[in-house]
């Protein structure tokens, strides 16, 4: 031990006047000391090592001055003079030496490396601080500055002598990378611009706000590494270390300069070398460590980030440095590709022939994810169908060929095999680049300008285009580009040899077969590329939406290249163009989800997809009850649709089919149906029925109840009267509480919860009586959905029944949402608590989404109805509704979906109860089947709802690719209802998603 902290605190008393407590803090050469003052001030109190120069503190010092000087928003710490002014003092340790020492003021944060998530924003955070610190250091110098510093990626030249040092993959690594640096950095650096640079922006130098709500990054600690050097140097040492971790470092990296270049300009050349510099700083790091294991097998601290620097040179070895360059040119609001201008001025005079002769009617497809002209996800990946039935558009316009779009958004590759990982989110390739040639096996594909043979595959192991051929085009100097034929016939390649001459319009191969096709329908893969980015014949053909701009740049619209013209654009709406139609045309109260809103424009099962191909895990859509388009439903209601819809005055056996199959599931009392179009219609009929039949009107309802959108069913919903907007109940609806015993009037440690809750229902009912009254209806939702997923109590809903019928009312389940089978046990959320109602509504559920809706009586009430005013429905029992609803009750019934809302609902409310051990924020866990409530709290034990947090934690999800949301009197509870189709693997990815987010910063609240 080196010093006492008597011995400091009578220093800082003597130099400083302070009275302060000290806690020593880490670090890697010097003493660092936490100081906190008699006034709760705080500072660092730093005694240098024994090697250290006074100049170096100096310049150190003269760097923060400046910097405080400039106010340009970078935090760092202030010096602190002692009594006498001096900036710098000496003290001497217990062996006699003499140590320089400085008092700098305290700067808040956390370190980069304790910030969870390393989100996309953060990240930017990072690359403008580092971009105020360069623009800050613009007008600095200082002689110590000019100096030899082993960490300075310009100077990292002394490395090559120790490559010898490594062996294997390493060896392979830092050799490709040191020859990167040669070549792409060092014959630059003269041209770069130069400046003192801070030279340390790594993970535990840089700091970000405490206030997790708000995460930012102000500044940075510890500028011992202070150099004269390249400007672009602060940003690549930043890349360099906040790319270790992430899945996808480029894209990280993406964030971080454009962040950078929004405080300081980045040039042109600076983009060019920054890659081959920041994979400098990491293979100065591995070297670093290398000689340190040497001479210090003891230090770990020094080996610190050695394996996170290896697996990251990995990854960025797999990166082409043009890529890299390219992307870095795209985050900075550059043309990627500096060659896509060239060409652009190029290709409308290239007089190129096509590929394959077209005619005049020759027709565009539309193969994108929304495409409304090849039916369901099954169908499009269906590749015999799909051929079958592109022919079938090709012979109705009379051609042989069909075009496929340049820059169309496809389904094809969003399936679990194509996934990749993004750093927040799976991601999937949708983006074609390229444009489609469909046409018969064994047409001609012809060059469609001067070449030569670049290069062939002549095997179909690529996923994109299979057997292919690239040509090479050299125009000028300045223009080198490449046109790829793909899925071509693996037998019409025979012959061809690399550097072999092509001249425009010779055959260079044919269409391949469905098999050779990748078993696509046959076409020609033709694609223009700028840069092949080293790579022979294995270049993508389809893009991550998060990089579209990047390789349409890379690989320009072909049809600029054949035509002079750029491809007809599909007639589709941008988000942007949606929402501000909304907002000027549609009701000004309907809401969107989500702070970026989603556009939705596909389904499939579990998933709902963007119209970037973005697949979202869907666990709050309950509607579509047995999965988004489902096949056979879709089939159902296409088949009918095709012979006949109309009203129920006219006999068809659809509506006496769906009928005896929805009643076979009730119990035997309730044996009358009325088929309406909708979950509010459906309650608002049952008002009709109830009041009918009893000759009364007062409504018992619950807390927070909702019934629907009419101006019935809101009268009742005490979710819509007492919330924003709403003018409370009228005479006639009584509110009894929430039966929620989780944060209501009773509590789940209370064994007769069901039967004090039931009293109050009984209370209402006296209540009506004592007004010369009776109740027409008592109306509950079998678990109450938008009260925060409410599971009712033991005996409750049994008492309340008896309460209300002896007081002269009937009893309406709704079961618009929870019904179908989605609870588990039963099919009817109902029957878990041994009553029957007198009317049961059921909504849009039992169409799949589909406009209908279903009231199911018992024959009493449904005669005392039959009061001679007729009940006619124009939509409602339709041949097309029937059908889609017989389908789902089928569907229902043959995949099991019932016990699978069981098995899998009972494993993810497990796996989220286990997580209560860990996430205090993580107050109650409930509800039967799939029909989950989580209710986020800030304290446990007050159970003061964590409303902010639980609207974040829904966002984040989104990011993530997952859909969720919020319920509840206080918006805490996250609902989690999914198409039924959810299966045990959909619960894995939500929990290990929800898990992570509940780790985040903001929902842990931990500084």
């Amino acid at each position: 031990m080196k010093f006492l902290n008597a011995t400091l605190q009578d220093y800082l008393k003597k130099n400083y006047r302070l009275d302060a407590e000290l806690t020593a803090l880490p670090g890697e050469l010097d003493f660092n000391f936490f100081v906190r003052s008699g006034d709760g001030d705080s500072f660092i109190l730093k005694i240098a090592n024994l090697k250290e120069q006074r100049v170096n503190l100096e310049l150190q010092n003269a760097v923060m001055n400046h910097l405080a000087q400039k106010n340009l928003g970078v935090h760092v710490s202030k010096l602190v003079p002692a009594v006498d002014g001096k900036e710098i003092l000496e003290i001497t340790d217990a062996d006699g030496h003499s140590r320089l020492v400085r008092l700098l003021t305290w700067v808040d944060g956390r370190v980069f490396a304790k910030a969870n998530p390393h989100s996309s924003d953060l990240l930017e955070h990072l690359g403008e601080m580092c971009g105020s610190l360069s623009m800050s250091l613009v007008d600095f110098d200082h002689p110590a500055a000019h100096r030899f510093m082993k960490w300075d990626p310009s100077q990292g030249e002394w490395i090559k002598s120790h490559l010898g040092r490594f062996v294997g993959e390493q060896k392979d690594l830092v050799d490709y990378f040191y020859e990167l640096f040669e070549k792409r950095a060092l014959l630059v650096l003269p041209r770069l611009r130069q400046s003192v640079n801070y030279n340390d922006a790594n993970d535990y130098n840089v700091l970000v706000s405490l206030d997790p709500k708000d995460p930012h990054v102000p500044g940075v600690i510890d500028f011992g590494d202070l150099v004269y050097t390249h400007t672009i140097n602060e940003l690549a040492v930043a890349l360099a270390y906040a790319m270790m971790g992430k899945p996808d470092p480029l894209e990280a990296a993406c964030d971080i300069v454009r962040g950078y270049n929004r405080a300081l300009r980045i040039t042109e050349e600076e983009l060019s070398a920054l890659f081959a510099l920041a994979s400098m700083r990491l293979i100065i790091s591995v070297t670093c460590s290398e000689l340190n294991r040497a001479e210090h097998p003891e230090n770990v601290y020094l080996q610190i980030s050695d394996q996170s620097a290896w697996d990251l040179l990995k990854k960025l070895r797999a990166i082409s440095p043009d890529l890299a360059c390219y992307a870095f040119r795209d985050a900075c609001g550059l043309t990627p590709c500096p060659l896509n201008n060239i060409f652009g001025s190029y290709a409308p005079s290239a007089k190129a022939i096509f590929p394959i002769n077209l005619s005049p009617t020759t027709p565009w497809l539309d193969l994108s994810v929304g495409t409304l002209d090849f039916g369901t996800i099954d169908n499009l990946l269906d590749s015999p169908g799909l051929d079958q039935a592109i022919n079938l558009r090709m012979a109705e316009a009379k051609s042989t060929v069909a075009i496929g779009r340049y820059d169309e958004v496809r389904a094809f590759y969003t399936t679990d095999g194509f996934a990749s990982q993004r750093n927040d989110a799976p991601a999937w390739r949708t983006v074609h680049t390229g444009m489609d040639f469909f046409a018969s096996p064994g047409t001609a594909v012809c060059a469609v300008l001067d070449g030569v043979i670049h290069s062939f595959a002549n095997n179909m192991t690529d996923r994109d285009y299979g057997p292919c051929v690239v040509l090479e085009h050299r125009i000028s100097n300045d223009l080198v580009f490449y046109t790829l034929y793909g899925h071509l016939s693996t037998d019409s390649l025979s012959g061809l040899a690399v550097g072999k001459a092509i001249r425009k319009g010779d055959t260079i191969g044919q269409v391949g077969t469905l098999r050779e096709n990748g078993h696509w329908p046959p076409h020609l893969h033709f694609q223009v590329i700028l840069d092949m980015l080293g790579k022979c014949g294995d270049f993508p053909g389809v893009a991550f939406a998060h990089q579209r701009e990047l390789w349409k740049s890379i690989s320009p619209d072909p049809w600029l290249l054949l035509t002079g013209k750029l491809s007809p654009p599909s007639a589709t709406l941008t988000k942007n163009e949606i929402v501000t139609y909304r907002k000027e045309h549609l009701g000004k109260n309907m809401s969107i989800s989500y702070r970026d809103p989603i556009k939705v424009v596909r389904g499939n099962g579990a998933y709902l997809l963007d119209d970037s191909g973005r697949r979202y895990l869907d666990t709050v859509n309950n509607v579509a009850h047995v999965g988004h388009e489902h096949p056979r439903v879709v089939r159902a209601g296409q088949r009918q649709m095709a012979v006949l819809n109309t009203n129920t005055r006219y006999l068809h056996e659809n509506i006496v089919k769906f009928t005896k199959a929805l009643l076979a599931t009730m119990p035997g009392e309730l044996s009358v149906a009325f088929i309406v179009n909708s979950g509010s219609e459906a309650n608002e009929l049952a008002l009709r029925l109830a009041k009918t039949y009893t000759g009364q009107r007062d409504m018992i309802v619950s807390e927070v109840g909702y019934h629907g959108n009419t101006n019935a069913c809101v009268e009742i919903s005490s979710y819509k009267f007492d919330g924003p907007g709403g003018a409370g109940a009228t005479p006639y609806i009584h509110v009894v509480p929430i039966p929620d015993v989780y944060r209501g009037r009773y509590r789940a440690d209370q064994p007769d919860a069901g039967t004090k809750y039931a009293s109050h229902v009984k209370e209402a009912a006296n209540e009506i009586q004592r007004q010369g009254r009776k109740p027409a209806a008592l109306i509950f939702e079998s678990v109450i959905s938008c009260g925060g997923q409410v599971e009712l109590p033991a005996n409750f809903l049994k008492e309340s029944y008896a309460h209300v019928r002896a007081a002269g009312g009937v009893c309406i389940a709704d079961e618009v949402q929870t019904g179908c089978g989605r609870a588990g046990d039963f099919f009817w959320a109902f029957q878990q608590h041994g009553v029957v109602p007198d009317i049961v509504t059921i909504g849009k559920p039992i169409g799949n989404g589909h406009p209908l809706g279903v009231v199911v009586t018992t024959q009493e009430m449904a005669n005392a109805f039959r009061n001679g005013m007729e009940y006619f429905n124009t939509f409602g029992g339709n041949p097309v509704s029937c059908a889609v609803g017989c389908e789902v009750l089928n569907v229902i019934h043959d995949e099991g979906l019932m016990q699978n809302a069981k098995t899998v609902g009972g494993y993810l409310k497990e796996g989220l109860r286990n997580l209560m051990g860990e996430i205090e924020c993580l107050g109650d866990v409930r509800g039967p089947g799939l029909f989950i409530g989580v209710e986020l709290v800030k304290n446990r034990l007050t159970r003061e709802p964590a409303t902010t947090e639980a609207a974040y934690f829904a966002n984040r999800m989104r990011d993530k690719g997952i859909l969720m949301s919020t319920d509840g009197p206080f918006n805490n509870v996250l609902k989690i209802k999914p198409p039924m189709v959810f299966s045990s693997s959909h619960a894995d990815f939500l929990l290990d998603s929800m898990a992570s987010v509940f780790r985040e910063d903001f929902m842990m609240h931990t500084p």
